[in-house]
């Protein structure tokens, strides 16, 4: 025997409103914000009604819920604002990446020196990867040697995140703006 398909109540996103709200009693707060006590739900949507606007249930899990009259339709779209205000106001840290190798250069040692500089000053983290190629790798203290030479030049402007480590054929570090 076969049981009937039966479709699952969809879940709401937001505040519910009106007839959504199923409880004997509310604590009422009206329009303009001041608070009208405990009443019945009935009452409630009843003032509700009479002032044109909606019930919404602010604070579902206190005793009794909250419940504020006000325009609905105004109050998502408040809420929609601010959410992309806050969206709009936050920085998203990347992490760059310099690759360096352990008889690097001095002159090249600069131009990657000076673009980790601009990393930080844009709020970026860099991270700092030392590449050993065939017998480098029996010299691994000049790579440590070179990881410290940019953790002292970048004091003031960046943290260690976290230490040199080995990791295979590669010595990495990463660095995070103060």
């Amino acid at each position: 025997m076969r049981r009937p398909f039966r479709a699952t109540a969809p879940v709401k996103e937001g505040p519910r409103i009106n007839r959504e709200i199923r409880v004997p009693q509310v604590q009422l707060i009206g329009e303009e914000g001041d608070n009208l006590g405990v009443v019945a739900i009935a009452d409630a949507l009843a003032a509700a009604a009479e002032a044109g606007l909606d019930l919404v249930e602010i604070s579902p899990n206190s005793t009794p819920p909250v419940c504020k009259i006000l325009d609905f339709g105004k109050y998502k779209f408040e809420a929609q604002k601010k959410a992309s205000e806050a969206r709009k106001n936050q920085k998203i840290v990347e992490i760059k990446e310099i690759k360096l190798r352990p008889n690097i250069d001095t002159n090249d040692y600069g131009v990657k020196m000076k673009s980790m500089l601009r990393f930080f000053e844009e709020g970026d983290k860099v991270k700092v990867t030392l590449r050993f190629r065939g017998r480098e790798m029996a010299h691994q203290d000049l790579g440590f040697k070179l990881l410290q030479q940019v953790k002292e030049e970048t004091v003031g402007v960046a943290k260690v995140e976290s230490e040199p480590r080995l990791e295979g054929r590669q010595m990495v570090m990463l660095l995070a703006p103060r």
